[in-house]
């Protein structure tokens, strides 16, 4: 699974044989250059689920349910993934275990399946004091190993399709994959889990953020720059547009 954001990069991943395009609220940070995702909007998810749909792709479309769309009540909740779904969304994810799962089964229960997302939840921003590795402590509460563990098999429970565990130790994302009976998509969980998912961005080198999780497998943030300094310094020294780019 890699995340995609438009008609373009969706097309892109899928010709390379990926099973997933996750439409992620990492858009707002990604794209939008917010610190984190909380102020990424419903209107805007569903804007990017379209282009990433209207791409045709083969692989699985996810959209992700952003932060306040099913937070106040479960009515609220099904509306807004009953939008995703009506702009190309093949599942809605879901960030929260244990008391998210009554809102993931009255999802399920409209026939729309729902991945559920544990571990470091972007959303909780705030509660996390910011984006950290989660489930080095022990306990029940949020973000503690016992609590993952619950956490999963109560989305399992609520009728999740799958998992997303992100920013945990290895050995605690496999004893979870080796607990719940639907597939975990691991980043920052180690090799474990039964999938992983990249943010693009990260994979091409296109984000200026370096995180040790995030394999950047080709740099073509530089490429891409080099290329805007030679048509600048083409356009500057008068030698574009050439003749063979001209109409005659």
């Amino acid at each position: 699974m890699v995340t995609a954001y438009d008609a373009l990069f969706a097309a892109l991943v899928d010709d390379a044989g990926v099973d997933i395009i996750l439409v992620g609220d990492s858009l707002g940070t990604v794209l939008q250059a917010k610190r984190n995702t909380l102020s990424v909007t419903m209107d805007q998810m569903a804007y990017h689920v379209s282009m990433v749909a209207d791409a045709r792709p083969k692989a699985m479309v996810v959209g992700d349910m952003p932060f306040g769309s099913y937070h106040t009540c479960h009515r609220d909740a099904i509306a807004n993934a009953v939008t995703l779904v009506q702009h190309g969304a093949e599942v809605v994810k879901m960030e929260g275990g244990i008391h998210v799962a009554d809102t993931v089964a009255a999802i399920v229960e409209c026939d729309i399946p729902v991945m559920g997302h544990i571990g470091l939840t972007p959303q909780s921003y705030h509660r996390m004091g910011g984006n950290r590795i989660q489930g080095r402590s022990s306990g029940d509460t949020a973000g503690s190993k016992e609590r993952l563990v619950r956490d999963a098999k109560s989305l399992v429970e609520a009728g999740a399709c799958a998992i997303v565990i992100e920013g945990v130790p290895q050995q605690l994302a496999g004893e979870i994959t080796r607990s719940v009976p639907v597939p975990t998509i691991g980043i920052g969980a180690g090799r474990d889990c039964d999938g992983q998912v990249l943010v693009l961005h990260d994979l091409l080198g296109l984000s200026p953020r370096k995180l040790t999780f995030a394999k950047q497998y080709r740099d073509l943030g530089d490429q891409a720059r080099d290329a805007v300094r030679e048509y600048v310094a083409d356009v500057r020294a008068g030698t574009w547009p050439d003749d063979e780019h001209s109409f005659h």
